[in-house]
């Protein structure tokens, strides 16, 4: 049976808050419970309100003379999903209204009806006012947690506002142009022969923008390999650490494999490459890519700080270490970081980083090189870690990175997601010497 969009939303949103579930997940599960006609709303909806959540619960609070008692959770779920459509949404006002109110119904929650609409309506008419009221403290202004806030000030006082900024709004959609298969002016060639409107990123010698997101499988020759969907400064890795015909790679933590296909499109396939990733089940994603892209890799499940239980002795010419990371250059992309994310994560995560970092360095060649990344823009993890590892392994060098975007860390080169272009990401270079 199925349920109200809008009540669904709001579960799914409880999910995330209450449970801190992460939302995909969340969505897969309620998607099967709406109409599908309706799927598409409750992404945007879930989206969005994530996206939004610290300005439409600052909201709420504002409107709500008394806070609901725990068991209307559904009543507050389905408030900030009210409000997410009124302020930032672009359903008709009447819609959004009348289906919110309605889907109290669904949720066994029939007494609150007439204040969850006269909350609604009331903020339908000062709409205006509410907003200009939230820009006095930056949690609801700028819709990030106040730890994540603090942190970005004091780590970047000239980027802060523009990485807040870039965290609420929806990413472009990206492509890396498989130039084994065809050039980069070939494919925005087939783009455009198909109508679809796209250019040239500036970043990475791969990548092509469209202007607007779309069907994977819309796209000319996806599933023959002519491109994949991954963010621009994502397909830097590739390039940064450029593996040579008949080397040695290891791809460590490697799904869902959009970097372990770009190192093997780099080096025309010709490169022994091992992909290994701690979730066998995630792996089934790189096989996936790799047998669309019509590539070959060894793939194994293991885990990088524990190369004693899967590594065979040999070692690597070249190492992609993409470590597990909060994720903070993409949560455009990931809203629900916002609300997942706590500030001791970080701290572990750091301490994790390192440990594989070090584990990973003794199966690199002497001679050989390691890529150290992290799709984060919080400093504990990336340059803070790199400079620690330095001070304490005497045979690693630092080498240089110099990129059209972002800046020199002085312990590698730090990307912030820029508007209608790439993600947030960490690099540093380091050679076994």
């Amino acid at each position: 049976m199925s349920i109200n969009c809008r009540a669904a939303a709001a579960l799914a949103l409880l999910d995330v808050v209450d449970k801190q579930k992460s939302l995909t997940p969340v969505l897969v599960r309620y998607s099967e419970k709406v109409p599908s006609t309706d799927k598409g709303l409750l992404h945007h909806i879930c989206y969005g309100s994530c996206r939004h959540f610290f300005s439409i619960n600052a909201l709420s609070k504002m409107m709500l003379e008394h806070p609901l008692p725990e068991e209307a959770r559904p009543v507050q779920a389905l408030m900030w999903v009210g409000l997410y459509q009124l302020a930032y949404g672009d359903t008709s006002e009447h819609a959004a209204i009348h289906e919110t109110v309605e889907a109290c119904g669904q949720l066994k929650q029939d007494k609150y009806k007439g204040l969850l609409n006269a909350i609604l309506r009331r903020f339908q008419r000062e709409k205006t006012e509410l907003l200009e009221g939230l820009k006095g403290s930056d949690v609801p202004h700028y819709q990030h947690p106040k730890w994540f806030i603090k942190s970005l000030k004091k780590s970047w006082p000239n980027q802060w506002q523009v990485i807040c900024e870039q965290g609420n709004i929806q990413a472009p959609m990206c492509l890396r142009v498989n130039t084994h298969y065809n050039s980069v002016s070939e494919y925005l060639q087939k783009l455009e022969g198909a109508d679809i409107k796209a250019s040239k990123g500036e970043l990475s010698l791969t990548s092509v923008y469209l202007d607007k997101p779309m069907d994977v499988f819309s796209l000319p020759e996806f599933e023959d390999g002519s491109c994949s969907v991954q963010d621009e400064a994502a397909q830097m890795a590739a390039l940064l650490l450029d593996p040579q015909k008949g080397e040695k790679i290891l791809d460590a933590c490697s799904a869902p494999g959009g970097k372990t296909c770009h190192l093997l499109e780099h080096a025309g396939g010709e490169i022994e490459l091992t992909a290994m990733d701690a979730d066998e089940l995630r792996l089934t994603r790189v096989h996936e890519n790799l047998t669309r892209l019509k590539f070959n890799a060894v793939t194994l499940v293991g885990e990088a700080q524990h190369p004693e239980q899967w590594w065979d002795g040999k070692p690597f010419d070249r190492i992609l270490l993409d470590v597990p990371c909060s994720a903070t250059g993409v949560i455009r992309r990931h809203p629900d970081i916002k609300l997942l994310r706590q500030n001791q994560d970080i701290d572990n995560l750091a301490q994790l980083q390192f440990s594989i970092l070090q584990k990973a360095w003794q199966m690199l060649k002497p001679g050989g090189t390691l890529l150290y990344a992290t799709c984060s823009v919080l400093p504990l993890e990336n340059a803070d870690n790199v400079k620690a590892f330095l001070s304490e392994q005497m045979d690693a060098q630092l080498q240089n990175i110099e990129l059209s975007s972002g800046i020199d860390t002085g312990f590698g080169w730090q990307l912030f997601p820029q508007a209608q272009s790439h993600d947030g990401f960490f690099y540093a270079l380091l050679k076994k010497v």
